[in-house]
């Protein structure tokens, strides 16, 4: 089953991305992920292999706009460990300087928190522990904030990965996502940790056969590296694609990708 929905064209549709025609046009999210305040990237999840690459996320968040982002993915990397959001100054600065769609994950599992995060001003938030752990919880958050909840799959060997990827689950990354399929989720956003952070590329495949699996809008993390890997995922299907460390590390072009993303050609130069 692949995702399809009410076409309207040059217009957003429930889930936040826009057709033209009949052509999805895949959404990009450059990240900005949270630690002690800091801009900074993990590979494969792991808190002693951290790279900061910008003492300010103000300041990165504001590049990303100037070069055409209209979405930004932000991660709180404390809050995903500590069971609670720590990074929210950041985070309000960040909304204040940028007037985009914004998402939050981690650290996100009850629903104080929920409201108090959408009252920031925040688009969308992901949840993906909680889903696991207290899943009748998490479908009622989703009924109660229709198309504002997005559910994170981290997948280590294919299975889901909870608390920060500290621990990993029992539970297929696909059976996941069936369980929720038929709720009113904003997305899915599908990491292989394997890949996140490694500049390797993509997990295509997985990737694919994800989307293919339910009928919600699947968003690619991990390992997105080149324009080449920006269209292997818009020609798979994908609703969206995750950037982050090879946006720092200056391997490709926010501002192409988001062209690729759109199904235009490669550039002979790229």
């Amino acid at each position: 089953m692949a995702y399809s929905g009410f076409k309207i064209p040059g217009h957003p549709d429930e889930f936040g991305g826009v057709f033209f025609g009949t052509h999805f046009v895949m959404q990009v999210w450059p990240a900005i992920d949270l630690r002690g305040g800091k801009c900074v990237r993990l590979r494969q999840g792991d808190y002693q292999q951290e790279t900061i690459f910008a003492l300010d996320p103000v300041t990165a968040a504001r590049q990303f706009a100037d070069q055409g982002a209209t979405h930004l993915h932000i991660v709180d990397l404390e809050g995903a460990r500590e069971g609670l959001p720590v990074n929210l100054p950041s985070v309000q600065e960040i909304l204040e300087a940028v007037k985009i769609e914004c998402e939050l994950g981690g650290g996100i599992r009850d629903e104080q928190s929920v409201q108090e995060l959408l009252g920031f001003g925040l688009t969308r938030l992901v949840i993906g522990t909680s889903a696991l752990t207290d899943p009748e919880w998490f479908r009622s958050a989703c009924h109660k904030y229709p198309g504002k909840l997005v559910l994170g799959i981290d997948a280590r060997d294919g299975r889901a990965a909870t608390d920060g990827w500290l621990n990993t689950s029992n539970v297929a990354a696909i059976e996941l996502a069936r369980q929720f399929a038929n709720e009113p989720l904003a997305a899915i956003i599908y990491t292989d940790i394997a890949t996140d952070g490694m500049m390797a590329g993509p997990n295509v495949a997985a990737m694919a056969e994800m989307q293919a699996a339910v009928d919600v809008p699947i968003v690619a993390s991990g390992g997105v590296t080149t324009l080449e890997d920006v269209a292997r995922l818009a020609a798979a299907g994908l609703a969206g694609c995750i950037i982050g460390r090879a946006l720092y590390e200056g391997t490709l072009s926010l501002a192409e990708a988001i062209r690729v993303a759109k199904g235009e050609p490669l550039s002979k130069t790229h």
